[in-house]
């Protein structure tokens, strides 16, 4: 008698959704989207705010240029949660315009004229079908990523990110007077407090928007400080749609394929990496099947954005950072943060009004989200066993590698320019040195060791499987 109240719980627990495929009321829904869209807004439009002016466009080519990424963006995030067949991690999994490929861009579109944009997309997509055609064996490579290689990964991406947040909090522009100005970053260093002031004093759903409610607080504020524009409003249309092959019909050129499919493999790298970290902070860890469904939704997402006049689509970190401080965890709320960036791209004046959000404002939020991705990289060491064998050296080495282009930007300037679309991406780099130290000291190493024994003539033990390595390894 006593098992069937014990299996009539189990059924329901079973029965029970996940919290990544729970949906919530509307109106919450709709505001912790909201939220994600301005964690990630800045990241989205910042990519084409270079390019456009590096290409030789003019201002209102180049917003033409901003509102296709946020429509493009949209696009691959719905991809990302909702998906279909085999396409989606189907986690709550934000796409948006990479920032790997923004140097070879330039470089592509450089001296070309008014080719430059059909160039670089024709490449773009090209490097999007071929990864897509990859992302079944790439995905094969996460049984190279115990706790100890994404815990150091996960750690390398927030602590990269964290410049970026430094640099919106002092006005973004290196060119502008008023850059580092103790305006800017009195604006960012009281954004940042309100945040954190607002995570302590509210609870519930309050709580969990808190960033949303620090950056309306502070945009306001900063509204008498003089630091707000509002020119984006005033120049920007009601109604507008990224029209298909708006700079022309796409070129493929060889050299600049190459380039791009080192960007798509940098990019892969780099989703994988947030895709395991994701997993890890909604409960849902992140298997093989799940990274394939990501990348194809990576992949495919980065082939159809050109056809918008978009770039090439990643996933972003800053959200996997929201998520982990919100504890909102429901896949369906980013979907509607994708629906948002549809509509943004369609209504220039709608997206011209998140525009408004100062960066140094932006700035002192993305301090915590950056910081929150880190955090969660040492929590995830914590679980690594570091204590055995060569683990700690294993991270010392990654850490101290990935940190290179941070540390010391011009590094590598003697390199070739190619070589550069990878070493300057610490997040890369690091993860190629966790993987290969990993695989010396906790796969190869073990190996030959066992093999000494049995040919010394002692007993011959099973290979000892370090503890940081997951079930997906076996």
């Amino acid at each position: 008698m006593a098992v069937k109240p014990r299996f009539r719980k189990d059924a329901v627990a079973a029965d029970e959704k996940h919290p990544v495929d729970e949906t919530l009321p509307p109106l919450k829904m709709f505001t912790t989207g909201l939220q994600h869209v301005a964690a990630m807004y800045a990241g989205v439009v910042a990519p084409p705010m270079i390019i456009g002016p590096a290409v030789g466009l003019d201002a209102k080519e180049t917003a033409f240029l901003m509102g296709a990424s946020l429509f493009t963006a949209g696009i691959a995030t719905l991809l990302q949660t909702l998906g279909f067949w085999k396409i989606g991690a189907k986690l709550p999994f934000v796409n948006g315009v990479s920032f790997a490929g923004v140097t070879p861009m330039i470089a592509i579109g450089k001296g070309q004229g008014d080719d430059a944009l059909p160039i670089i997309f024709g490449a773009v997509i090209v490097a999007g079908v071929i990864g897509f055609v990859l992302a079944p064996y790439f995905c094969k490579l996460v049984r190279f990523f115990p706790p100890v290689v994404t815990g150091t990964v996960i750690t390398l991406i927030g602590v990269s990110l964290l410049p970026v947040a430094f640099n919106w909090s002092q006005g973004g522009n290196a060119k502008a007077p008023d850059y580092g100005s103790m305006t800017n970053i009195g604006m960012a260093a009281l954004t940042l407090v309100i945040v954190l002031a607002l995570r302590k004093l509210l609870r519930g759903f309050l709580q969990q928007i808190a960033i949303l409610l620090g950056l309306v607080a502070g945009t306001l504020i900063a509204i008498p400080v003089g630091i707000t524009n509002f020119d984006a409003i005033k120049s920007a249309d009601v109604v507008g749609f990224p029209t298909p092959f708006h700079f022309g019909a796409p070129q493929f050129e060889i050299a600049a394929i190459i380039s791009m499919c080192i960007v798509m493999l940098v990019c892969m790298t780099e989703s994988t990496a947030d895709m395991l970290a994701l997993g890890k902070i909604v409960g849902r860890p992140a298997d093989e099947k799940v990274i394939e469904g990501g990348l194809r939704a990576d992949t495919l997402g980065s082939a159809i954005s050109p056809l918008f006049n978009g770039f090439m689509a990643s996933a972003f970190a800053q959200n996997v950072g929201l998520v982990a401080m919100t504890k909102v965890r429901s896949r369906y709320v980013v979907a509607t943060g994708g629906g948002i960036l549809i509509l943004l791209g369609l209504c220039p004046v709608a997206a011209s009004v998140i525009a408004l959000v100062p960066l140094p404002v932006l700035g002192g939020a993305g301090i915590v989200l950056f910081g929150t991705v880190a955090a969660s990289g040492i929590q995830t060491l914590a679980t690594a066993a570091l204590e055995k064998g060569e683990n700690t050296l294993i991270v010392a080495a990654s850490v101290g590698v990935g940190l290179i282009p941070i540390a010391a930007p011009g590094f590598y300037h003697a390199f070739p320019e190619d070589l550069l679309v990878v070493l300057d991406s610490g997040i890369s780099t690091g993860c190629v040195v966790a993987i290969a130290l990993n695989l010396a000291f906790n796969h190869w190493g073990k190996q030959q060791s066992s093999a000494e024994e049995a040919d010394g003539g002692g007993e011959i033990t099973k290979p000892e499987i370090p503890d940081q390595i997951p079930a997906t390894a076996h």
